[in-house]
């Protein structure tokens, strides 16, 4: 903030008060200095502790922020990466803030004793870093201690201690960036017209044109044209260069406008959770500003594969523009799928035999299945968005009793059996595996652990929350596998599945906690997937966390991110890395990871995106000094099917489309229980909007007694945790008494509650 002009200074000198000290290399003290002219802070620099905002999941992270020569860096100050401020800090820097005085008055363990036995250390990495010349600096209208800078592919939400300190690194800011001001249009066109800044030589063209013996008339009318073409050409290039300039600006704009809106929203939710209790609320769901205090050091201290990296985008290469890439080879595999959608019924050849299934030498009948939902009997009416969640900022949306207009017709159930919708993957793992191919079983695993994220993509409505002890079963001879899955718990809401394919065997049970976040929904999973093989061989992964974005402005869409980790008891093991999207990614959804060995040594390299394909290499690919040569020879592996012929409001793929079909015959051999017999998500498939809306509220009023159920001893009919991994088995006898027809176990659970069930209080 400015302080007092003396009586010596001119006009045009700026002042800007540091509350901090010069950091120098004598061993005497000096008082901090009142004032410090602006040459002296670009010369020397400035630097201290801001908050930086890196997501939903974690916050606000403090960084040390240093200011030189018109770019600003940041370092973490936490953890193995973290900045030694007594040895990187540069010399006679102007530290801001009390925090950063605190902490760089803190003795250096590290430092010293480098320093005494002589041994020096090059000066620390900086976690990224923004050129202030090309940047616009903006300060928050919500918050008197947060500010924006943005550049043309990087953002950042920076919180300073105090208002005192905003006030002081935005006086600084912006007057480095008066030193370093953005060219305008006529600065880089230069002085004088157009064509004087367009210095275009013709003179090889004339002495070509002499060689062929042309009039010199011609070559002067040669000339014209190509210095005018030129011209037109450059005034082309202005005009674009203008347009981009503008476009930035108004990304600028929206994305403070955004941030805004977003902070006012958590931080109501912030508040509105501290009414709650603070007691009542779990440890990982704390998701508030980060703390200055020393606790941050147990976070940073993390598996390095769930540590915030701030300058992911670096190591994310195009994909969009490889693989799109002349030289790409998606071939290379002894199994090759047909590209056809399975939605067309001409992509069936006369066998009737699915195209994915031949690729692994596995035959499958063909079954007719709809291609498309019921035409809606009614028309659907709006509502309110944002008059459902201002009332629900901060709680938990299982518990929240959303209108029908929110939901899918399709339960979690279902969903659960909707990951398998590439199950060809596990077919050819286990084909791969009785070859003795270890290296391409567990790449094809991987492919179907991404594949289940593919039809997420433009799925914004909620499935239905399964009533206790609903069920639903999927029996696919086209696909070689029979699925069945039961909700087993209502608090906490666990839904447990299993599936029996060729040759494999597949289980999970699966727990999401999610929370309302004003602009979003994150969704964190709790479970692990199981997939076993005949011969034994195991592999276990957990899901990464989904968010679902823009609930009151702009698109719904959503996002998967986190780092995913397929172990497997055999010779290989998997890491994948989802990216989380920022808002002017330009390629989003990339997924990248490695397949490594018993020692630790990477053997392949996986990339691609988690709604569109992945592909492998041989090899590592993303070691230091690699660059992406490499994946001109990279293979396919999975590739996301086409979308169907009818598209539906839900933006249901051609497999969602059939997952509540009730085909002839069927309704007979279902158990009470299954969740195709859910009225208000038949009426919501069949349009019947109003009849939906009232069996939901029917059906969640009869749902309130589920807990008590639980409580006085309700068990599950198909499944048991084991106590020994404390997940959820399944027990066997469903599909016999489908047989029989044996459902004398299974209440009605959508009609009306049976007397001997009703629990009074």
């Amino acid at each position: 903030m400015p302080t007092p002009r003396s009586s010596n200074t001119t006009t045009g000198e700026r002042r800007v008060r540091l509350s901090g000290v010069s950091v120098s290399g004598g061993g005497g003290s000096s008082s901090p200095p009142e004032g410090v002219k602006l040459n002296e802070i670009v010369g020397g620099g400035i630097s201290g502790v801001l908050y930086k905002w890196v997501n939903y999941g974690r916050g606000w992270r403090p960084r040390w922020f240093a200011l030189s020569d018109g770019v600003l860096s940041y370092y973490k100050i936490h953890g193995p990466d973290r900045i030694l401020l007594s040895r990187d800090t540069d010399r006679g820097a102007k530290v801001i803030g009390e925090d950063s005085l605190r902490r760089l008055s803190r003795p250096s363990t590290s430092s010293s004793t480098s320093q005494s036995n002589g041994h020096h250390h090059p000066p620390r990495k900086p976690l990224g870093e923004i050129h202030l010349k090309v940047s616009t600096v903006r300060e928050s209208r919500s918050d008197d201690r947060r500010f924006s800078i943005f550049s043309g592919t990087k953002r950042l939400h920076l919180r300073a201690e105090t208002r005192e300190d905003r006030a002081v690194w935005l006086e600084a800011l912006r007057a480095t960036k008066e030193m370093f001001p953005r060219m305008s249009t006529s600065e880089m066109v230069g002085p004088g017209d157009t064509a004087a800044a367009v210095a275009v030589s013709t003179e090889r063209l004339r002495q070509r044109l002499q060689q062929e013996g042309v009039s010199e008339a011609a070559i002067a009318d040669s000339e014209r044209i190509v210095r005018a073409e030129f011209e037109a050409l450059h005034k082309q290039l202005v005009l674009l260069k203008q347009k981009q300039a503008l476009l930035l600006d108004s990304l600028r704009h929206l994305e403070t406008e955004k941030v805004d809106l977003e902070n006012t929203l958590v931080d109501e939710s912030q508040r509105q959770s501290k009414e709650y209790g603070s007691a009542s609320k779990p440890r990982n769901e704390k998701y508030s500003e980060g703390s200055a205090s020393e606790s941050d050091d147990y976070n940073e201290l993390q598996d390095p594969a769930e540590e915030e990296t701030d300058d992911d985008e670096n190591i994310y290469f195009d994909t969009t523009d490889f693989l799109s890439s002349s030289s790409f080879k998606s071939s290379g595999s002894d199994f090759q799928r047909s590209e056809a959608g399975s939605d067309d019924e001409d992509d069936y050849p006369m066998d009737g035999i699915d195209p994915s299934m031949k690729s692994v030498g596995i035959s499958y009948p063909y079954v007719r299945r709809r291609k498309k939902l019921p035409d809606p009997v009614e028309k659907e009416k709006g509502v309110s968005l944002w008059s459902m969640i201002k009332d629900n900022i901060g709680k938990d949306l299982t518990k929240v009793c959303l209108p029908v207009y929110f939901n899918e017709p399709l339960s979690s159930l279902q969903k659960c059996y909707e990951d398998l919708e590439y199950s060809y993957l596990i077919d050819r793992a286990y084909e791969w595996g009785k070859r003795g191919d270890s290296l391409m079983r567990i790449l094809s695993v991987a492919a179907f652990a991404v594949s289940g994220y593919a039809s997420t993509d433009g799925r914004s409505c909620k499935p239905f929350n399964p009533l206790l002890g609903e069920t639903y079963e999927a029996d696919y001879p086209d696909k070689g596998l029979r699925f069945f899955s039961e909700k087993v718990s209502h608090h906490p809401m666990v839904v447990a599945c299993h599936c029996e394919g060729t040759g494999w065997r597949f289980w999970a049970d699966s727990n999401l906690k999610s929370k309302f976040w004003g602009r979003s929904i994150q969704l964190d999973p709790v479970g692990m997937l199981t997939l076993e093989f005949d011969d034994g061989e195991v592999f276990q992964w957990s899901k990464v966390t989904t968010s679902i974005y823009n609930l009151i402005l702009g698109k719904l869409y959503c996002d998967h991110y986190g780092t995913m980790r397929i172990q497997g008891n055999c010779e290989y093991s998997c890491k994948l890395k989802f990216k989380e999207q920022s808002i002017i990614d330009r390629n989003p959804h990339q997924v990248q990871g490695v397949i490594q060995d018993r020692s630790g040594r990477t053997v392949a390299t996986l990339f691609g995106k988690w709604d569109e394909s992945m592909h492998y290499v041989m090899g590592d690919c993303f070691g230091k000094g690699k660059g992406s040569e490499n994946f001109s020879e990279a293979h396919l592996l999975w590739k996301r099917s086409k979308p169907p012929k009818f598209p539906t409001r839900y933006n249901f793929t051609s497999f969602a489309i059939t997952l509540n079909e009730l085909t002839p015959g069927l309704k007979e051999k279902l158990p009470p229980t299954d969740s195709r017999l859910r009225p208000d998500q038949r009426c919501l498939e069949n349009g019947e909007y109003e009849r939906a809306n009232a069996e939901k509220l029917r059906l969640e009023q009869r749902q309130r007694q589920a807990r008590k159920m639980q409580e006085s001893g309700w068990k599950p009919r198909w499944f048991a945790k084991d106590k020994g991994t404390d997940t959820y088995r399944y027990l066997g006898g469903y599909w016999e008494s489908r047989e029989n027809s044996s459902w004398e176990d299974c209440p009605d659970i959508f009609g009306q509650l049976p007397n001997d069930l009703m629990i009074t209080d």
